[in-house]
C-alpha cells in the first residue's frame, strides 16, 4: 500500500524556520519524482518545490526566493523541505506528492499519482 506521510509542521513566528519531512512507503523510492505543494485557506493548491529521482535536480516556485531547500534521503525513503525566513503568507497546509510516470519533475498537481495527508504550517507575525 502506498503511503506518503508528512510531518514537521507547526506554528512559528515570522523569520523562523521549519523542516518538513515526507516518508514514502510502498513505492520504489529511486523511481519516484517527489514534490511539495501547499494550499492556503480559500486558495488553490500551488506548487512549491520538486526534486528529481536521483536528487541531483531541483526546481522551485518563484515565491520561494532561495528561502526553501528540497532534498531527499534514499536510505530513509524520505523527502525534506527546509523552510527558512518564513513569512505569514507561507501559512498553508503543505502536501507531498509523488509521480511514478516518466516525468523529470512534478510541478503540476494534476500530474501527481499519490498525495500525502498534509501538514499544517502557520506563521504568525
Amino acid at each position: 500500500q502506498v503511503q506518503l506521510v508528512e510531518s514537521g509542521g507547526g506554528s512559528v513566528q515570522a523569520g523562523n524556520s521549519l523542516r518538513l519531512s515526507c516518508a514514502v512507503n510502498g513505492l520504489t523510492f529511486s523511481s519516484t519524482v517527489l514534490s511539495w505543494f501547499r494550499q492556503a485557506p480559500g486558495k488553490e493548491r500551488e506548487f512549491v518545490a520538486s526534486i528529481t529521482r536521483s536528487g541531483s535536480g531541483t526546481y522551485y516556485a518563484a515565491f520561494v526566493k532561495d528561502r526553501f531547500t528540497v532534498s531527499r534521503d534514499s536510505a530513509k525513503n524520505t523527502m525534506y523541505l527546509q523552510m527558512n525566513s518564513l513569512a505569514p503568507e507561507d501559512t498553508a497546509i503543505y502536501y507531498c506528492a509523488a509521480n511514478v510516470q516518466n516525468e523529470k519533475l512534478l510541478t503540476y498537481a494534476e500530474r501527481a499519482d499519490y498525495w500525502g495527508q498534509g501538514t499544517q504550517v502557520t506563521v504568525y507575525s
